[in-house]
């Protein structure tokens, strides 16, 4: 069979003397374009135009914008007045290198919403904290517009009214994506928010950027900001939320950790008074039935109180088994229940000895 003459196109591109076919686009494409077979080691030149201008593949899933940071990477070591164990700076670093938001759960009092602090500390950056509330809502976060001041400003002339701008009220997010340099963003204790608020924030905290329908825009971080997260396990989190986030579980510390953090709150403190303290801190602590155990905070309230009132050491190592309550024991002991739990223990220790 004879070969059929090249068509218009194979000669315009010189391929019919080559021996090149030309093959119809797939049935149901919206296309003009012919997909081009050349001989094999060589390539059309159309094709090759066609190969530096097409996209990646990303087997549907679209990268989030992600600000380059500029620099060898910050590293959180801890502080002079915060002692952090490896684990948790471990925790930290690794949470700065993925660029994730930092989760961080723990017993109230473990020193979560004070991590960030130190954090920003650590490294060099600005602290820019949203505390949440159970009326707060994520677009809070991002700006607000003021449409009673706008209205009230058209009521009296005012020229501001023609830009829109004039209105708009940036949130946290929006301050943090506008830094100048790389911040650290706080949003403490999550779970307060109702229960759609932290998948509000998938789309803002995973690509960075948001859009304001008001004035048309897209804002964008200028540097991804360090963000730390705090939750106190009051709600479960969404498992799309958690899986953008890096977690991290504050343990309760032990008693040598507690003795550092001690020392780095009051240096010089007598070492004798310390160790009858910090016996009855984790006594207090292993009683069974107890509703709120005391936590970290509440143990550093109880030594400045124990300084200020000069309590002797031999006063907590000579307590008499019959009270069982330390001394100024508003300061570990929050609720009457777990007074009433202690009375009620010191009434069957009395009972006993008389039996």
């Amino acid at each position: 069979m004879a070969a059929s003459p090249p068509s218009r196109k194979a000669a315009e591109y010189g391929e019919g003397d080559r021996g090149c076919q030309f093959v119809e686009a797939m049935p149901g494409r919206r296309s003009k374009e012919r997909y081009a077979v050349a001989e094999p080691g060589r390539r059309t030149q159309r094709r090759a135009e066609m190969s530096r201008l097409a996209p990646p593949s990303t087997s549907g899933y679209v990268m989030p914008h992600s600000p380059r940071r500029r620099g060898p990477m910050q590293r959180f070591s801890g502080t002079d007045s915060y002692v952090a164990t490896p684990d948790l700076e471990a925790a930290v670093n690794a949470a700065i290198a993925l660029e994730r938001p930092l989760l961080v759960k723990g017993e109230p009092g473990t020193g979560k919403t004070i991590l960030a602090h130190e954090i920003a500390r650590g490294i060099g950056a600005r602290l820019i904290a949203w505390h949440i509330k159970s009326t707060t809502k994520a677009q809070q976060g991002l700006y607000e517009y003021d449409a009673v001041a706008r209205l009230r400003d058209g009521q009296l002339g005012d020229a501001r009214v023609h830009d829109i701008r004039n209105y708009i009220v940036p949130g946290k997010l929006w301050e943090a994506f506008a830094a100048e340099q790389r911040p650290v963003l706080l949003i403490d204790e999550i779970d307060k928010g109702d229960i759609e608020f932290p998948n509000d924030l998938l789309l803002e905290l995973d690509r960075m950027e948001f859009y304001v329908y008001e004035t048309r825009e897209t804002i964008r971080a200028r540097h991804r900001p360090v963000v730390v997260i705090t939750s106190n396990n009051e709600k479960e989190l969404p498992d799309a939320f958690l899986r953008r986030c890096f977690f991290h579980y504050i343990r309760f510390p032990d008693r040598e950790t507690m003795q550092k953090i001690v020392d780095v709150h009051f240096p010089g403190l007598k070492h004798d008074l310390v160790h009858e303290a910090l016996t009855v801190f984790f006594e207090l602590r292993e009683v069974p039935g107890l509703k709120k155990k005391p936590s970290t905070s509440e143990l550093l309230d109880w030594l400045k109180l124990l300084l200020v009132e000069d309590v002797p050491p031999e006063a907590l190592r000579a307590r008499e088994p019959a009270k069982l309550i330390p001394p100024l024991y508003g300061a570990l002991l929050k609720n009457e229940e777990d007074v009433h739990l202690f009375e009620r223990l010191a009434f069957l220790h009395r009972r006993g000895e008389r039996g």
